[in-house]
């Protein structure tokens, strides 16, 4: 039997038309505080660049790169791609050139569209790139790329044929890259509405409005506008989402939503800058990426006390699996909540059994994880197990199914059957007389048997000024004082240890890498 497409399974259509149909005169969108449109109008708008795109050659199935920095334009664009079924490479327009080539290459795109805020960095990578056949440019005409605006201009406002549903792909969203080439997530129409949903656990009604800044290009897109949309909500979109726009736009906006990393708070109230400003509209504040410190908690609830604050936890390959509400004493402070409505969660130990009250491994599941890695199937294999993403953060899961997020488990080590994060032996290494700074890593305890996950610790430690560190006394030392599974197999003397730069030219993150490939041939 003939399979038969639903144009709600048909992400842009779930999201845009079906509110442009049931509600045609509410306002979908504004951009800086300058235009509006209601759905009705946005609809039509994305209808007008998905003809366009489709006049230019762009087809269901191709792979068009999409770098653009104004939000407006990352809005339309994605969506009438989405529209007809084109697969949205979304790029991250702060990528060196270098990086972004590698990428577009990878992925294999065949069209690009860009706007004229990236002109110069599309100037260097064009020439490299003779896999894209076919340039278009938002925001004005440019030499031998197409005018995609001038195509919108006379295009119709009609539907365009609906050219992706449910299990195809819809866009590639990239990881951070921080330990190569950003690896390229596969996200399926299907996924991205599941991703769409995370409205419907937070309290709204018809007057909603969500504010959100540049970060919209990338996974932002799904997790910021996709969910805005669906659920008919209307999306204030501004190019700078700092602190001292932020206080211009929610009064201005009477924005209700946010999604931010708690950072942003600390920034925020950390100025008397927003004394005296009228945040009374905020109704619900999304947090996460990052922990939530009880004290941040407080601070926010006292500032906004008309507001709830909720919790999440997802990454770029299952956005938004688990979900909780910490300013009503429903969860602990220190929990990211539970699986959401359709999504599940797990923690597993070593050999994969559902453990509940340990640390182990974080396993999500549900409508909203990844189709897999694009081109990589050893990676997609190492992650995707059963259904379940593993995606390398350790946590615990306690009785009533609230998840604990402790770190990555690249960081953890496993020994003696049990996890440990490496800040707990460090911080008791610089307990011991002597040490200035240490640094723990775990190596594997046997590299060419069966038992590779296994690990022995090591530890480097850097000397304090004028003090000279003997490695045995100090492993003795951590001996007395840590459990057996956290005891050092080997401590090595360092005069430093290598950390990356940050703009105050001080040390920033240590890098534990950096240390198993100094030093772990001497673990014994």
């Amino acid at each position: 039997m003939a399979r038969v497409n639903s144009p709600y399974s048909n992400y842009a259509h779930a999201i845009l038309t079906a509110n442009a149909l049931r509600a045609p005169d509410r306002t979908a969108l504004t951009y800086c505080g300058e235009q509006s449109f209601t759905y009705d109008q946005l609809n039509r708008k994305v209808n007008r660049v998905a003809h366009a795109l489709l006049a230019a050659g762009v087809e269901p199935g191709t792979r068009v790169a999409s770098l653009m920095n104004e939000t407006l334009h990352v809005a339309e664009v994605y969506l009438a791609q989405m529209k007809i079924g084109s697969v949205v490479a979304a790029l991250n327009p702060y990528w060196p050139a270098d990086t972004l080539r590698q990428v577009v290459e990878h992925s294999e795109c065949t069209a690009f569209v860009y706007d004229a805020t990236v002109e110069k960095l599309i100037e260097e990578i064009r020439p490299e790139l003779p896999g894209v056949k076919l340039w278009l440019r938002v925001g004005g005409p440019a030499e031998s790329s197409v005018d995609l605006d001038a195509l919108a201009e006379t295009a119709s406002e009609a539907e365009p044929p609906l050219g992706g549903y449910g299990d195809d792909l819809c866009a590639l969203y990239y990881t951070s890259g921080t330990t190569g080439l950003p690896k390229a997530v596969m996200h399926t129409h299907a996924s991205s509405l599941a991703s769409a949903q995370i409205w419907l656990d937070v309290d709204r009604d018809q007057d909603s409005v969500m504010g959100t800044g540049a970060i919209i290009w990338g996974i932002g897109f799904p997790a910021l506008v996709g969910p805005a949309f669906y659920a008919g909500m209307t999306l204030v979109l501004e190019q700078d989402w700092g602190p001292s726009n932020f206080l211009k736009v929610v009064p201005r906006e009477k924005v209700t939503h946010v999604s931010l990393i708690p950072s942003f708070f600390s920034a925020l109230l950390g100025s008397d800058e927003h004394e005296g400003v009228d945040l009374s509209s905020l109704k619900a504040i999304v947090l996460g990426g990052e922990p939530l410190l009880p004290a941040l908690r407080e601070r926010i609830m006292k500032r906004v006390p008309g507001s709830a604050i909720y919790s999440y936890y997802g990454q770029t390959e299952a956005p938004y699996t688990c979900f909780g509400r910490h300013d009503d004493g429903s969860q602990d402070i220190s929990s990211v909540g539970r699986a959401r409505m359709s999504c599940a969660v797990r923690v597993t130990d070593p050999s994969g059994a559902r453990v509940v009250g340990e640390v182990g491994e974080i396993n999500l599941n549900g409508p909203n994880v990844m189709a897999g890695y694009d081109k990589q199937p050893d990676k997609t294999a190492e992650v995707l197990r059963d259904g379940w993403y593993v995606g390398g953060d350790l946590g615990r899961m306690d009785e009533d199914g609230f998840v604990y997020v402790l770190g990555r488990r690249e960081d953890s080590i496993l020994k003696g059957g049990q996890w440990s994060q490496p800040v707990q032996i460090e911080e008791a290494a610089i307990e011991v007389d002597g040490v200035a700074e240490a640094g723990v890593v775990g190596v594997p305890a046997h590299p060419e048997g069966q038992d590779a996950v296994e690990q022995k610790i090591l530890v480097a430690v850097v000397p304090r000024s004028n003090t000279s560190l003997d490695a045995d006394a100090v492993k003795a030392a951590l001996a007395g004082r840590l459990p057996a599974h956290q005891a050092p197999d080997t401590v090595v003397v360092a005069s430093e240890l290598p950390h990356t730069q940050d703009a105050s030219g001080g040390p920033g993150k240590l890098l534990r890498r950096g240390i198993r490939d100094q030093y772990a041939d001497r673990v014994r």
